[in-house]
């Protein structure tokens, strides 16, 4: 299996980054270009435990004539250490002879879906989802495709790594998150249906009245809530309706990648963060039918160890054709350690996966270092198919 390895910029500016990274022995690290609001803790570091990110940005320069007129344009971030921290670190990488990849985070900013809730998605009781840009909007496909070619300016990368290439949905780890294991299921993918006026816009164009759906899923979520079902995975919206919105979502989403692609230079690779089931919202947004055929790779969520992520890589690797790579996002610095992080990667290279895409090269430090260690060997243990 090829192993990207992921990095914040701050990472790599730690003396004895590079050393460590092929000493790993990954193909490749994938440096945070754009990222959204985080504290990263700086295990590595003999001067910090962790860095602050206070909001979403750009770690290259941000130039004001490149975003001119634009409403949504990228923040540049104080605790960076430069203002090119990002090419700073790719850069280094490439001097050590290390491959290195921009990742970048495309439609989630707490602080753009805040300054400008209309550009936000909006759940069907009209509440806003600040840390999520709705792409049915036009001005949020061009600022992800400006944060695109702004992101990889003058940087040599062999990959870029796209995250939150979609819609972000109900289910975010806000401050504080309190609802945690609330919603079923299906509550959780009625309330990330978007219903902005974009969004609803398309629905009429569709024949479909924008009041009536609000209401219906208003009605639905509220009648799923009231079961006290927990576990519920379906609703009783008429399957068409389902579809429509469905085939809304993804014309966006499908237009966001378009636009993003377009400013990616020939020859670099494309892996896009996405997931199997097509109502996934999130970082790793469900895939679109037309997704595959856009992408060298696709990289779903395996972070929860068992047969769910297994059975995900196997249905992926039968759906995709035969020309995408299919990748596994596996943690090394979960709260609860994968029991067996070097047998479970082993099964997700069985399971069709060819690329492993290990979390997180800067947050694990000396007390998880053995874990990737465990996992790089899973990765490259034969892919032979049991």
């Amino acid at each position: 299996m090829r192993v990207t390895g992921y990095s914040y910029p701050w990472d790599v500016a730690e003396p004895g980054f590079a050393d460590r990274a092929g000493e790993l022995g990954v193909d490749e690290v994938a440096v945070a270009v754009a990222y959204h609001t985080t504290r990263a803790a700086t295990p590595w570091s003999s001067g910090r435990t962790a860095v602050l990110a206070r909001h979403a940005a750009l770690y290259r320069p941000v130039r004001a004539h490149v975003w001119d007129g634009a409403r949504l344009r990228p923040a540049t971030a104080d605790w960076a250490g430069g203002q090119d921290s990002a090419g700073d670190a790719v850069r280094a990488l490439n001097a050590a002879g290390i491959p290195a990849a921009a990742w970048i985070v495309l439609t989630h900013s707490s602080r753009l879906g805040s300054e400008f809730p209309e550009a936000a998605v909006r759940n069907c009781f009209g509440e806003p989802y600040p840390w999520a840009l709705c792409p049915a909007r036009r001005e949020v496909r061009e600022y992800a495709a400006t944060l695109t070619a702004e992101s990889l300016a003058d940087l040599d990368v062999s990959s870029v790594v796209l995250e939150a290439c979609g819609q972000l949905g109900v289910l975010h780890q806000c401050h504080h998150e309190k609802t945690d294991a609330v919603w079923a299921p299906a509550v959780a993918r009625l309330l990330s249906v978007c219903c902005c006026t974009a969004c609803a816009a398309r629905w009429a164009d569709t024949g479909l009245d924008p009041d009536e759906v609000r209401g219906r899923l208003r009605d639905e979520v509220r009648r799923l809530i009231e079961t006290g079902d927990l576990t519920v995975t379906g609703d009783k919206l008429p399957r068409g309706l389902g579809n429509a919105l469905l085939a809304t979502r993804q014309r966006a989403a499908d237009e966001l990648r378009r636009g993003v692609l377009a400013e990616i230079r020939p020859g670099i690779r494309i892996v896009l963060h996405g997931a199997v089931d097509p109502w996934v919202t999130g970082a790793l947004p469900g895939l679109t039918p037309a997704a595959a055929g856009d992408v060298n790779a696709v990289v779903l969520p395996c972070w929860q160890p068992g047969a769910g992520s297994l059975d995900a890589v196997e249905a992926a690797r039968a759906q995709l054709p035969s020309t995408v790579d299919v990748g596994a996002y596996v943690t090394a610095v979960a709260a609860n350690p994968v029991p067996d992080i070097e047998a479970y990667v082993t099964g997700l290279g069985r399971a069709g996966a060819a690329e492993l895409h290990l979390y997180h090269l800067g947050l694990a430090g000396p007390g998880r270092w053995p874990d990737l260690h465990a996992a790089i060997r899973g990765a490259r243990e034969p892919a032979s198919r049991s």
